[in-house]
């Protein structure tokens, strides 16, 4: 498969993803880039706007299997993991697999679980394997990490520790519809008779894994990687940042912005790229000095001055 021919397969996959959820195409891309990028996906919006819809939708489009884990304060490792289970057929203990072994879990309301759980699901969505009991098993490939939080709600939870936030390959949310789209929503519902809409499979395991591959042929020329390198190191050096963006985040920063030139369907990453992925890579990633946090500093407006102040390399 080359770039175009993902370009397209990709294309579909986001037409019939919108076809059930109404949002923005810059939001839909953007889960599209974890997808493309290996990479897992948070999203934080207030309950209803669409983020359970959004996950089985991008499930049923890829051809992928789905899980949905709903996160809460009693929720253990196990619950999640999977656990043995007494045979009394063959008095043997079996494993049982948990909702973490599918392509694409949802992680519903993830910081309402406990930090040990949460150390459970970021085993997981770092190393593409669980351990039980001593036991290491892998999880199906690909494998896809959505998870959710509502920033309105904080009585009963527990803040997700940066080293957690920080294996997010990007963070966005919905926002609410404009007057158009809820009216197309509704007319939406009018014509159907299930309350959520249902979604079309376009590709299947085999394909995503095409799709990834691509993502991989993409060149990024070195004085673009000079300039990722220049954006993440200026974020550590702004006043207003206690902790900056980590390697991590950098190496996050490139795959998304080959990812976004897949969509595109470039076989080569521009400066736009990069600035198009920044947003949604480098700001959850920043931690802000409590001075900062109290005066209301946006951690997006920390990337937009990196971005209006790092010299833009010239692409020929």
């Amino acid at each position: 498969m080359n770039v175009t021919e993902a370009s397209e397969q990709c294309e579909s996959v986001l037409d019939t993803i919108g076809e059930a959820v109404i949002a923005d195409r810059e939001f839909l891309e953007t889960v599209m880039l974890g997808v493309l990028a290996g990479g897992h996906v948070l999203l934080e919006d207030v309950p209803g706007t669409g983020k359970t819809l959004t996950a089985r939708s991008y499930a049923s489009a890829l051809g992928l299997s789905f899980s949905r884990v709903q996160f809460t304060p009693d929720l253990l490792p196990a619950d999640v993991t999977g656990t043995h289970v007494f045979n009394e057929q063959d008095r043997s203990f079996e494993f049982n697999e948990g909702p973490i072994f599918a392509n694409v879990v949802l992680a519903d309301e993830i910081n309402r679980a406990p930090p040990k759980t949460q150390a459970a699901l970021l085993e997981a969505m770092e190393e593409g394997q669980v351990t039980v009991d001593g036991e290491t098993r892998e999880l199906p490939k690909p494998f896809f990490v959505i998870a959710t939080q509502n920033p309105v709600e904080q009585e009963g939870t527990f803040p997700l520790p940066e080293a957690q936030v920080d294996r997010f390959a990007v963070k966005s949310s919905i926002g609410y519809p404009d007057v158009d789209g809820e009216y197309e929503l509704l007319r939406r519902r009018a014509g159907r008779d299930e309350q959520s809409p249902s979604v079309g499979t376009v590709l299947d395991e085999q394909l995503v894994a095409d799709i990834r591959d691509v993502s991989e042929t993409v060149r990024v020329d070195n004085d673009l990687l000079e300039y990722m390198a220049n954006v993440a190191r200026a974020t550590r050096e702004d006043r207003r940042v206690e902790v900056g963006v980590s390697p991590r985040g950098t190496q996050r920063l490139f795959e998304a912005a080959r990812a976004r030139a897949v969509l595109s369907g470039r076989e080569f990453v521009t400066p736009d790229d990069v600035k198009r992925v920044s947003q949604p890579v480098l700001a959850h990633r920043v931690v802000l000095t409590p001075d900062a946090q109290v005066n209301n500093v946006a951690k997006s407006a920390i990337v937009e001055r990196v971005l209006d102040e790092v010299e833009v390399p010239t692409v020929e």
